[in-house]
């Protein structure tokens, strides 16, 4: 039987938590600002500020698509898995 989804909940905010420091890490090296990514990245600062706190606009945690994650790592010039975290959560239906 597969997990609950408060479980997935958790472990998906915890994800993105770790998803937003790779972010803020990835973008100092840089030495970009916060309204210089989100600019090239087609973003609002709001939204990158966020994101960088692991968060959605809706204070939820982050689900960037796809699109955005690869320009993320085109702006910063890093390999898109040197910002996804180790361990990504399970979020299989079973």
């Amino acid at each position: 039987m597969g997990k609950e989804p408060a479980t997935w909940t958790a472990e998906w905010e915890s994800f993105a938590v770790a998803l937003g420091r790779n972010l803020q890490r990835a973008r100092l090296a840089k030495d970009m600002s916060q309204e210089a990514v989100a600019y090239r990245v087609g973003l609002t600062r709001y939204t990158y500020q966020a994101y960088e706190r692991g968060r959605s606009q809706s204070l939820s945690p982050m689900n960037p698509t796809l699109r955005v994650v690869i320009a993320l790592s085109q702006v910063l010039d890093v390999p898109v898995g040197d910002l996804l975290p180790e361990h990504a959560p399970d979020v299989t239906v079973r």
